[in-house]
């Protein structure tokens, strides 16, 4: 039923959306930016700061939800404090992203082949091992991370520290 009063919904839906920043790598950069955050009432669902080859700067990846006025209005407000470079929206394009997740599982005589099994499957990495628990390695979309955990759950997940999702856009084919 298209008419005057027909509004698309998915354009009011907040999508998550992940920003590439350079920054200058100068102490209080990182407090400014999530100071912009925080002052504005916009989340941040994720964090990663590295410095890049040019020792004086830093790239943060920084995944946020929000509508696209939302995000134009974070973008245009990032791009206005001093110590910040370039913001590009990478979602926009293609890009390949990438976490890492570290997670302690149980690992009873019962459960350890169970656990080697997953790991193979998802080619995951067991990093560290002690009597009672494997340490694995999980790379990859925020996805796989997921399905891992949902299936080490009925084993026993005793802890997991997540490193955030870092992401590059990929280079456009010529040909």
């Amino acid at each position: 039923m298209a008419g005057p009063y027909f509004i698309k919904i998915q354009e009011f839906l907040p999508m998550k959306h992940t920003l590439s920043v350079l920054v200058e790598n100068e102490p209080g950069a990182l407090s400014r930016i999530t100071g912009l955050f925080s002052g504005r009432g916009f989340n941040i669902e994720s964090l990663c700061v590295a410095p890049t080859l040019d020792h004086t700067m830093s790239h943060l990846t920084l995944v946020t939800s929000g509508d696209e006025y939302i995000i134009e209005q974070i973008i245009k407000q990032l791009n206005r404090l001093v110590d910040v470079y370039k913001v590009v929206d990478v979602s926009e394009g293609e890009f390949v992203e990438r976490e890492m997740a570290l997670i302690k599982v149980k690992a009873e005589d019962e459960t350890r082949a169970e656990v080697l099994r997953m790991c193979d499957i998802f080619r995951c990495k067991v990093v560290d091992v002690s009597p009672k628990t494997y340490t694995i390695e999980v790379t990859g979309p925020e996805s796989k991370l997921k399905a891992v955990m949902e299936l080490l759950k009925p084993i026993g997940i005793k802890e997991i520290t997540r490193t955030g999702t870092i992401a590059i856009q990929r280079e456009k084919k010529t040909l």
